[in-house]
Order: C-alpha cells, then structure tokens, then sequence
C-alpha cells in the first residue's frame, strides 16, 4: 500500500510540472504576442511621425520661399 502511494505521489508531481510549464509556455507565448504588437504600433507612430515632420518641413519651406519672393 504504500509504494502505491509512493508512485502516486511521483506521478502527481510530474503531471503537476508538465501542466505548470505548459501553462508558463502559453503565458511566455503570449507576452511575446503582445511585446510583438507593441513593436508594430511604435513603428507605424514612428513612420506617422516622420511623414507628418516631412510635410510641415515642405510647408515651411513654401511659406519661407513666398516670403523671400515677396520681398523682391
């Protein structure tokens, strides 16, 4: 009777850290999903960013060449 226990015991220990790394690797997989979504939406803020910079350098440029224009 109590080897039965003893292997019950083994067998629920080893079923217990099977079923704690799989929950752990689902956890992992998805911190990294989000960490990866993270990622994309700082990039296209980013690249937002940059486009908005660029026009209100060309709209600035237009305004400062009107202005050199005007005063010939």
């Amino acid at each position: 009777m109590a080897s039965l226990l003893g292997i019950f015991a083994r067998l629920g220990g080893i079923v217990a850290l099977i079923l704690l790394v799989i929950t752990l690797l689902s956890q992992l997989i998805a911190l990294v999903g989000f960490l990866l979504a993270a990622v994309k939406v700082a990039i296209v803020v980013i690249f937002i960013a940059v486009v908005v910079m660029i026009v209100f350098a060309i709209l600035r440029d237009r305004s400062r060449r009107k202005h050199e224009a005007d005063d010939f």
